[in-house]
């Protein structure tokens, strides 16, 4: 079983964060019927690459920011988590970003086959209970759903401090018949993988505390 060693994000209902997310123009509504055409979504048409469990949006806008030549689409799940990344969103647009509020399973339906260029999975929920292992997004059953969205030279990123979550991903890539293409257990005094990282909300935190961010690379 992975140790939990901390509880995750505290969700509450926030009134009115269901509304508007359904009138945001950054937030795309009904994504299943984007499915091969997500392309039109944005202003231009470039590589798409998503993170699932986006949380509040730092990330994406960051990267979305530095990479202009790129488009991104957040998913999260929460609509009250949702709602901070958009309220960040309207300070200050970007055009090669934009949002959806789903479920991490349902990405089959919501993307065609090779569409994705990359996968981000930023500091998941680790499900420490052994029966909830294939909620992990690492799983074995995540990865095959990966598998059918991502386009061949593409690629899977992960970061995480939970090192039991990390080792459990590690065991899990190869078995699911990916490949391991780079790993670290100390992201920040690796100097090849640490290069141009862009820090979410959480990892800033918990390195700042001294904990040990770790990342992959993965692709099939």
């Amino acid at each position: 079983m992975l140790r939990k060693v901390r509880s995750f994000m505290r969700l509450r209902n926030i009134p009115g964060a269901d509304d508007a997310i359904a009138n945001s123009e950054y937030c795309i509504q009904n994504p299943k019927e984007q499915k091969g055409t997500w392309q039109s979504v944005f202003p231009s048409a470039q590589p798409l690459h998503i993170e699932i469990g986006m949380g509040k949006g730092r990330f994406l806008m960051d990267m979305a920011a530095s990479h202009p030549d790129i488009n991104y689409l957040g998913i999260e799940r929460y609509s009250s988590v949702l709602l901070r990344a958009l309220q960040k969103m309207e300070l200050n647009p970007l055009p090669n970003l934009r949002f959806v509020c789903m479920d991490a399973t349902e990405v089959t339906e919501v993307f065609e086959k090779g569409e994705v260029a990359r996968i981000y999975l930023n500091f998941s929920d680790p499900w420490p209970k052994d029966r909830h292992a294939k909620r992990r997004l690492t799983s074995a059953q995540f990865l095959e759903r990966y598998d059918q969205i991502l386009a061949s030279d593409g690629h899977l990123e992960f970061k995480t401090d939970n090192q039991d979550l990390f080792t459990f991903s590690l065991e899990e890539i190869p078995a699911a018949g990916w490949h391991l293409d780079a790993c670290t257990r100390d992201l920040h005094h690796d100097a090849v993988l640490n290069e141009g990282n862009i820090m979410t909300e959480y990892e800033e935190k918990f390195s700042s505390k001294g904990n040990p961010i770790c990342k992959l690379i993965a692709s099939r």
